[in-house]
């Protein structure tokens, strides 16, 4: 780190620790050379998401999208909204672990769907037929029949 005074590159940590948020780390640096003390701040640097709609648009990843989604599947079931937070953060965590800068729409839908079937068979059924764009009762039928495909095995 070099100094911001004398530009000198070697400095110390005098003191470090963690800001309020716990989001970063604060450190109390000392120059070598010129012995001012100064400020730095350490973060974790967050790779932005972009979505890759079925259309090819791209735009930046919204939380609160599948957020709103799993909550409208959820209407109605004994699911807390603690849990579906969880959800969510769950399939975040499995974006952000995938290293990807950009995923489809596709992709998280899958992922959705997949929590949504371990969560509750009915959010899911419900999220499953807005996300498949079930055309009629006979596509609704056979993903009920995978369901219970699974449940039998």
């Amino acid at each position: 780190m070099n100094c911001p005074y004398c530009f000198h590159h070697e400095t110390k940590v005098v003191d470090s620790r963690p800001t309020e948020e716990g989001q970063a780390i604060r450190r109390r640096r000392e120059c070598i050379r010129c012995k001012k003390r100064f400020t730095t701040y350490e973060k974790i640097e967050e790779i932005p998401l972009i979505v890759v709609k079925k259309d090819g648009n791209r735009q930046s990843y919204n939380r609160s999208k599948i957020m709103n989604g799993i909550i409208r599947a959820c209407e109605k079931r004994p699911i807390s909204m603690q849990k579906i937070e969880e959800t969510v953060d769950k399939i975040e965590r499995h974006l952000n672990n995938s290293l990807e800068k950009e995923i489809s729409s596709k992709y998280i839908g899958e992922l959705v769907m997949n929590e949504l079937k371990n969560l509750d068979e009915v959010a899911y059924v419900r999220f499953a037929s807005v996300y498949r764009q079930f055309k009629d009762i006979n596509t609704f039928m056979e993903e009920l029949k995978k369901i219970l495909r699974e449940k039998n095995n």
